[in-house]
């Protein structure tokens, strides 16, 4: 690649900055181009900014818009450009030069007296305790109701430890990703950041051979969260129907519960057809009270004539585990929201520490996931249903209304879970669909959810679906990626005596592989039986 003339003398506010611009040698369009221009800062310039502008306009644009603050690396400024998935880069007649606004920090680095979290100025900031409670409804969700089946694969006590073991872990590598967070604050010049920027962000500034794959890092994450969350829907639609067959099938007899499925497809488009999050709010609302309900009640059956703990094996068939740490994995990760949640806090230094918010909420949930399903497991032994509420007297009311409610629960949840998914596919397209905006978006709500029923229509079953989101996905998202991502942050600090900090990263990385590729062949199995 040859090297573009650079004038550089610490330039700070209302100086010219000229540079020359020379294409690369090499450009291959589905992958990567690198060019030397002076004002990314490593920071990748996406499709939104560049397609079709000048690289005048571009980084103008660009700096006004991020205030990104430009390093430099040596003789040159390297800079890593995503290629457009459409259209064409059009450069602009060199020299470019581009002004830099009064309140632009100094190109060389960012202040260190810079303080993300002063600087951070939200319109509504959540208290510790409110994001204690968002914590709580975010991991307390249905896979709690799987629990039960959990244990049942791995035995009683071993169900108790994987629980544990998995829900350190899960935490450990949360923790560690809003630490990395608050460390790429300070030299990003940023106070808030998603996941997906997050891991973008760690390889622009980290290492030297990361900084090309910072697109791409921001790419898996983001599309990881989108295939989680849509899975997660199909098995929304499983769960609603098999409660409500739970119901209908002691009065009107048993049938294909794909149909119950089906029939599901025009309530979840309802669902989905509602325009924002704010208007969801009400929705989720009557989601928690019915899940509230449902399980207090679930909860009176458990301990009702519970039988000796001898009647249980201790540990069950190794084989069988990988599906019990799966389950826990689903049903304890909340990767997702850890970001969001951080992101909207009063106080973000709170969300970490030995008693942040982080550790209080997920040592609560870790308890009341072993409670159920410790308890679960000895109260129906191997009749334990893919969900524990499938194990309660058909004859009774109250079971049947646990069920009702249970479903319902899901079903208003729904709404939330699309709308993540929704959000990202969104705002990859809507840039084709200008002048009819609001159809385009109608229109790809309605395929998402069509493509939900129909994934779900043909896999209706409960544990395969969840088992593969836990070991495939979660796995992925929850464990891996938060360990390299703090690898490249610390990278210059070293491994501690003896790499013994590398040796921690190489445990994880090894168990979350484990649990990836037995757990997604259990459940891949699981699925397989469904068609035959």
């Amino acid at each position: 690649m040859r090297q573009g003339s650079w004038k550089h003398s610490s330039p700070t506010a209302n100086q010219l900055i000229s540079t020359q611009f020379h294409p690369p040698r090499k450009y291959h369009p589905h992958t990567t181009h690198h060019c030397l221009c002076s004002m990314f800062n490593a920071i990748p310039c996406y499709r939104n900014y560049y397609m079709g502008c000048s690289y005048e306009a571009n980084l103008k644009q660009y700096l006004l818009s991020t205030k990104a603050t430009p390093r430099y690396y040596g003789t040159v400024y390297d800079c890593y450009i995503p290629p457009p998935k459409f259209g064409y880069i059009r450069a602009s007649p060199l020299p470019i030069k581009v002004d830099i606004p009064d309140n632009a920090k100094d190109v060389d680095t960012t202040p260190e007296e810079f303080d993300p979290f002063k600087t951070r100025h939200l319109e509504h900031p959540v208290s510790s305790g409110g994001t204690l409670t968002h914590l709580l409804k975010s991991s307390l969700g249905t896979g709690i109701l799987s629990m039960p089946a959990a244990f049942k694969a791995s035995g009683l006590w071993m169900g108790v430890f994987a629980t544990i073991l998995v829900s350190i872990i899960c935490t450990y590598c949360a923790y560690n990703l809003v630490i990395c967070a608050h460390v790429l604050y300070k030299k990003a010049g940023k106070t808030t950041m998603t996941y997906a920027e997050v891991a973008e962000e760690a390889c622009l500034r980290g290492p030297s051979w990361s900084r090309k794959y910072g697109f791409v890092a921001k790419q898996i994450v983001l599309w990881g969260i989108f295939v989680t969350y849509f899975a997660t829907g199909s098995c929304y639609a499983v769960i609603v129907a098999e409660n409500f067959n739970y119901v209908a099938f002691n009065y009107i007899g048993t049938y294909d519960k794909r149909i119950s499925v089906a029939l599901l497809f025009l309530p979840f488009l309802c669902i989905a057809y509602v325009p924002n999050l704010k208007s969801l709010a009400p929705v989720s609302m009557v989601a928690n009270v019915c899940m509230t309900v449902g399980l207090g009640i679930t909860g009176y059956y458990l301990l009702t004539d519970i039988p000796s703990l001898s009647e249980r094996p201790a540990v069950a068939n190794f084989t069988s585990l990988p599906i019990c740490i799966s389950i826990v994995i689903f049903a304890i990760e909340a990767i997702g929201v850890v970001m969001p949640l951080e992101n909207n806090m009063k106080s973000p230094q709170k969300f970490v520490g030995i008693f942040g918010v982080l550790n209080q909420g997920m040592t609560f949930v870790t308890i009341i996931y072993v409670m159920l399903g410790f308890l679960g497991y000895l109260k129906y032994g191997e009749a334990t249903a893919d969900s524990i509420t499938l194990n309660l007297p058909k004859e009774e009311y109250a079971a049947q209304a646990v069920n009702l409610l249970i479903g319902l629960s899901v079903f208003f949840t729904y709404g939330l879970v699309f709308y993540v998914c929704l959000d990202i596919f969104w705002n990859e397209v809507k840039h084709r669909y200008a002048s009819k905006e609001k159809l385009a978006n109608y229109a790809l709500r309605t395929v998402l959810v069509m493509i939900n029923i129909i994934i779900a229509v043909l896999v209706p079953e409960i544990v395969p679906f969840v088992s593969l989101i836990g070991a495939f996905c979660f796995s992925i998202l929850g464990l891996m990626c938060p360990v390299v991502i703090e690898i490249l942050v610390f990278w210059d600090d070293g491994f501690g005596r003896f790499n013994w900090k590398l040796g921690k990263h190489v445990v994880i990385v090894f168990m979350a592989g484990l649990a990836c590729v037995f757990g997604s062949k259990s459940a891949i199995a699981g699925i397989v039986k469904t068609f035959q």
